[in-house]
């Protein structure tokens, strides 16, 4: 079949969210946090968020002629933190997508990331889910929040991590939008469980694409998907930006959830809790194209698919640092 090319979690920064630099810092109202905030920045995550922009059009340049393309979510930079809701959010997202569907037109299949929906920041008590930013998602953006694709032997799926694990989540939804959220979260898992029980029971194996591997421990309890596993072609995630992340949150599978620190910790140790089942899922990061300020190790992935072969097997592509 060719080339299949995966990214992830582009983060684009248009005019609107260009002039919102320090955007995270002025969400922190404690000045000690701010100070931690701004080191943890410059340090290890990302000193300049909105400086890698090209790295896009890069990796167009550079696999300009791929059988089929997956973006594998968060395409804006969400400086908001409420997501596409959010004008500067839509624009940056709606540039990213666009050049995509420029260079890839029908191979192109997107799925929805947090910072697509909205997510509460780092530190600080700004933003969160919003019911609109997923909805602009599937309206505006044409990304919707379920799909697969049928090949010989094979059922790709694409799923909404956000709504897949949006009881994670439920602290940071506007009480208004509570029980929209509970309803499309409940519809969402059980549209998830026919599709894989469907492939199961067509001998097919299956591809997953989710964004943040919170989702997981969801799906492992769907009886579609858990019947699906051992026979799971793998699972690629997005979410984590760098391997060294993933590595560390195998490391720390397991641990006991911590509510009282922050929802920040509160949704890391969730996912830890239950991040022993991302063995059974195959899992696979594709990193973010910049990867992270300490290791500068972004890029993005490739596979030669074959749809003969048991599992997929991926190769990473890195990308030059700059800013």
């Amino acid at each position: 079949m060719g080339v299949l090319l995966v990214l992830s979690d582009v983060h684009r920064a248009g005019a609107m969210e260009q002039g919102r630099r320090g955007f995270d810092s002025r969400a922190v109202a404690n000045p000690f946090l701010r100070t931690f905030q701004r080191g943890y920045r410059r340090y290890v995550w990302m000193d300049d968020p909105m400086a890698h922009n090209h790295l896009l059009e890069a990796i167009v340049r550079r696999v300009p002629d791929p059988a089929w393309v997956v973006a594998n979510g968060d395409f804006t930079l969400d400086t908001g933190f409420v997501g596409v809701s959010e004008e500067g959010a839509f624009e940056s997202a709606s540039e990213a997508i666009g050049i995509l569907r420029r260079a890839y037109g029908g191979r192109l299949r997107c799925t929805m990331g947090d910072h697509d929906i909205g997510k509460k920041s780092f530190i600080g008590d700004s933003g969160g889910v919003r019911r609109r930013s997923l909805e602009r998602c599937e309206s505006d953006l044409g990304i919707p929040r379920l799909w697969h694709e049928d090949f010989p032997g094979w059922r790709w799926i694409g799923v909404t991590s956000t709504l897949a694990a949006w009881p994670v989540f439920r602290p940071e939804t506007p009480e208004e939008e509570v029980g929209w959220w509970q309803e499309n979260h409940v519809r969402h898992l059980e549209d998830i469980d026919r599709l894989f029980r469907e492939a199961t029971d067509a001998g097919m194996r299956t591809l997953l694409f989710c964004h943040d591997p919170t989702a997981l421990p969801f799906l492992r309890g769907l009886p579609g998907v858990a019947a699906a596993l051992p026979g799971m072609g793998g699972t690629v995630i997005g979410h984590l930006h760098t391997r060294w992340v993933l590595r560390v949150g195998r490391v720390l599978a397991g641990v006991p959830k911590v509510s009282w620190a922050g929802h920040s910790i509160r949704r890391y140790t969730a996912a830890l809790n239950e991040a022993g089942c991302w063995r059974e899922f195959r899992v696979t990061l594709c990193p973010s194209p910049t990867g992270i300020q300490l290791l500068k190790d972004g890029g993005y992935l490739t596979s030669e698919w074959s749809a003969s072969g048991p599992q997929v097997s991926w190769k990473a592509h890195g990308l030059p640092w700059s800013g």
